[in-house]
């Protein structure tokens, strides 16, 4: 974040340094040391939370009250300093025993307990960047913070913020409806592709701005009256109370900055942000998809200017709480797909903070989806078409969705005992049943059989270690399968080492339906991640059930617990505590009957048979197709054909007159002043990396060979390769180099010539 020596960022991202977490990345690569203290966060809370109940209680004596008569002691604490590990009848410095401060806690539940150690190291987080932050006000609220939540603890209360601060929304209306009637009251009037092109701009700037951090109050240059800063100090204290440390700290409500604040706000920080995102998006545009790129380096400047004006402006109907956006057909499109969404996501390509952004958000960041158009489905219509979907006889048409679930037929075997599964494994502390050491045998010579190449030692090694758990399916009490895996309790992982299902009876959902109990197993004991090594044969499989190459955990956080392996393929997969996985696809596939059931209803109240066509009974060769009956009801249309004067503008014309036309424009261009850069191929001995991020390379040269050749068969090539010439030079220059400006006074002046020809129509 250049410009902000202080931030609060800094302060969050530096938390869990103290508290058992590795550093943070150095500089520049500050994405990477953001998204790895969120993850180190996230890793640790599960850490905690996988503690067994004694320990959960030792944790949570620190910040409980001695429940001793008279004693007003709101923690315990040791008479002196020691590194040994505490025990329930150590005496705290109030000379009562550890148990005294967790006596009340015996009877509370699971679910209470694990709340309650959330809280704890949330605390922890907040001291530690308390202590690290220098700026005073930001110091007062996070103390602020940490007394609430040490509160909360002591009284076992959830946590409110004091009334003084307001309840959000604060203002109305909000940002997010402001850039909304933005968009609708500036852009109605454009095409469809454009206009979706600035809807996708609006929902990547609300996504930056509830992503991105704003200046401290006495780092806010842009204030230039004392109301100003009493204003923006009380706007700033209520985002970071409400918006910015709720992302990092979910036991405090988090709530969009675009949806609970309104002008006052975004004028105080907009010239600000808008500086930082254009400068992180120039910054780490290689990062972007190509298509991405363009469309933000080419219409996000001018988006953004056109913002600026109606922000500022004091008569903007963007600000209006009855704001009528003007008639078009995008407002209809926007109302019907969006119906029920109140709020704007970013999707995978987004940004945060103009970094790229990756799928590792905080769960509090993540905005619950709002219910799709099915929503005014009534319960006697859904009953009914559950009825009719349960009916043996159901059967409607071509049934498109007739395949089934691909592990339905191993869940059938379970629900008729003919298979089950088993969570095994070798102990040195405790008896081991002679069942458990058959199958373990028993798997040994199915994966040796299934993985040929995997030595033989190698896997009694990790099936008998009693570090390593298998999950065995057994079929007439005989292994036919399974998935063998450690578990890191402490770095929230499990690392499954391999996975096979004997020949004879793969192709029948096994290895779907085993690898969904495994991840049911894995939630319910807190573990959220997988890893896994696969080799070229195993990555289909693996994705399939959901693993990915793209790794969203920190790579400190494993590295070093797993063995890397020569010649396979790391692969994360991050589970879905809400999902029962073995359940999935059932009521997937349930949902998809659903919906062709209503698709089948919906038909039948539009469909209509119109009399076949006569007209070549009589002679008729052949007829416009806008005059076959029922076609004008359907959503074909004819092509439109741009014309300019009575010319017309599609590629029917003689193709000597258009090269004739072309040669006009193309000579023209190449003695245009700008024209200099793009004359001749970019030679790679004097630009190295130019092909590496260009492609497809063009210039002013090949052009005039080409048409020469006469391969300009149709204008549109012509144009085509002609904007690739401006496109490249876009993507690889920045906006303030000179062949930059080259480009985009070379492509007016091409526009123009096209236009007085009578050969442009966009």
């Amino acid at each position: 974040m250049s410009g902000l020596e202080k931030s609060s960022q800094v302060s969050i991202t530096t938390t869990m340094q103290s508290t058992e977490a590795p550093p943070a990345a150095p500089k520049p690569d500050q994405q990477a040391s953001r998204q790895a203290n969120l993850q180190v966060i996230r890793q640790r809370k599960q850490m905690v939370l996988s503690f067994p109940h004694n320990k959960k209680l030792l944790k949570l004596a620190t910040y409980s009250k001695c429940q001793e008569q008279a004693c007003s002691c709101a923690g315990w604490k040791r008479p002196e300093v020691t590194t040994a590990s505490p025990l329930f009848t150590d005496v705290c410095r109030c000379e009562h025993i550890l148990e005294s401060h967790v006596s009340h806690l015996r009877s509370k539940s699971e679910e209470d307990i694990n709340k309650l150690l959330r809280m704890v190291v949330d605390v922890e987080n907040m001291y530690t960047a308390k202590k690290r932050e220098d700026n005073d006000e930001i110091k007062n609220i996070y103390t602020y913070l940490f007394t609430l939540l040490v509160k909360s603890i002591l009284t076992m209360e959830t946590p409110v913020i004091q009334a003084t601060l307001g309840e959000p929304p604060f203002e109305k209306p909000s940002i997010h409806n402001a850039v909304t009637n933005f968009v609708l009251y500036k852009f109605s009037h454009l095409s469809q592709q454009e206009w979706n092109t600035m809807h996708e701009l609006a929902k990547i700037f609300l996504h930056c701005f509830n992503t991105w951090d704003f200046p401290a109050p006495s780092n806010q240059k842009q204030i230039v009256s004392q109301e100003e800063a009493v204003t923006y100090k009380k706007a700033y204290t209520r985002w970071f109370v409400f918006c910015h440390i709720p992302a990092f700290c979910d036991s405090l409500q988090y709530y969009d900055t675009t949806m609970v604040f309104g002008k006052i706000l975004l004028r105080a920080v907009f010239k600000y942000v808008r500086k930082q995102i254009m400068d992180q998006f120039h910054q780490f545009r290689e990062r972007m998809p190509v298509e991405r790129r363009v469309m933000i380096l080419n219409h996000f400047p001018s988006f953004l200017n056109v913002l600026d004006n109606e922000i500022y402006s004091n008569n903007s109907p963007i600000w209006d709480p009855e704001f009528k956006p003007p008639p078009s057909i995008h407002i209809q499109t926007l109302i019907e797909n969006n119906k029920s969404k109140k709020t704007c996501a970013i999707d995978k390509d987004g940004f945060n903070n103009g970094r790229i952004l990756d799928n590792t958000t905080p769960r509090s960041k993540r905005r619950k989806a709002n219910d799709d158009d099915f929503d005014n489905l009534s319960e006697e219509n859904l009953a009914e078409i559950i009825l009719t979907i349960d009916n043996p006889n159901y059967m409607i048409g071509p049934d498109v969705f007739a395949e089934e679930a691909p592990d339905e037929s191993a869940k059938l075997e379970e629900r008729n005992k003919i298979i089950e599964f088993h969570v095994i494994g070798n102990s040195l502390t405790e008896p081991v049943s002679k069942q458990t050491m058959l199958w373990l045998i028993g798997l040994q010579n199915v994966v040796s059989h299934q993985l040929p190449n995997m030595p033989k030692e190698y896997i009694t090694q990790f099936l008998f270690d009693p570090k390593h758990r298998t999950l065995a399916l057994i079929k007439n009490n005989q292994p036919i399968g399974g998935i063998c895996f450690r578990t890191f309790p402490t770095q929230g992982f499990t690392e499954i080492v391999f996975c096979a299902v004997t020949s004879s009876e793969q192709v029948k959902g096994y290895g779907t339906h085993m690898m969904n109990h495994l991840k049911d197993f894995h939630i319910r004991k807190n573990i959220l991640n997988f890893l896994t090594f696969a080799d070229d044969l195993a990555i289909g499989y693996f994705e399939k059930q959901g693993f990915s190459k793209d790794i969203k955990m920190f790579r400190g956080i494993y590295h070093g617990y797993i063995k890397d392996y020569e010649g396979a393929t790391l692969m994360h997969c991050e589970l879905n505590p809400k999902i029962i996985y073995t359940k999935f696809t059932s009521i997937v596939m349930r949902q998809k009957k659903i919906v062709k059931h209503l698709l089948y209803k919906q038909q039948q109240g539009i469909s209509k048979v119109y009399q076949g066509l006569t007209f070549f009974k009589e002679g008729v060769k052949s007829i416009p197709i806008e005059s076959i009956p029922g076609i004008s009801e359907t959503t074909w249309r004819p092509a439109a054909r741009a014309t300019r004067g009575g010319q017309q503008m599609e590629e029917s014309q003689d193709i000597d007159t258009l090269t004739n036309m072309l040669k006009i424009v193309l000579n023209a261009v190449k003695n245009h002043e700008d024209s200099w850069p793009f004359k001749l191929p970019v030679d790679k001995n004097r630009v190295p990396d130019y092909y590496d991020h260009i492609k497809y390379p063009m210039d002013l040269k090949t052009m005039t060979e080409r048409l020469k050749a006469k391969y300009y068969v149709t204008r549109r090539l012509f144009v085509a390769d002609m904007m690739r010439i401006f496109t490249n030079c876009k993507i690889y220059n920045s906006p303030e180099t000179e062949y930059y400006q080259c480009a985009m006074h070379l492509n007016h002046y091409f526009q123009t010539k096209m236009k007085e020809l009578g050969l442009w129509d966009k």
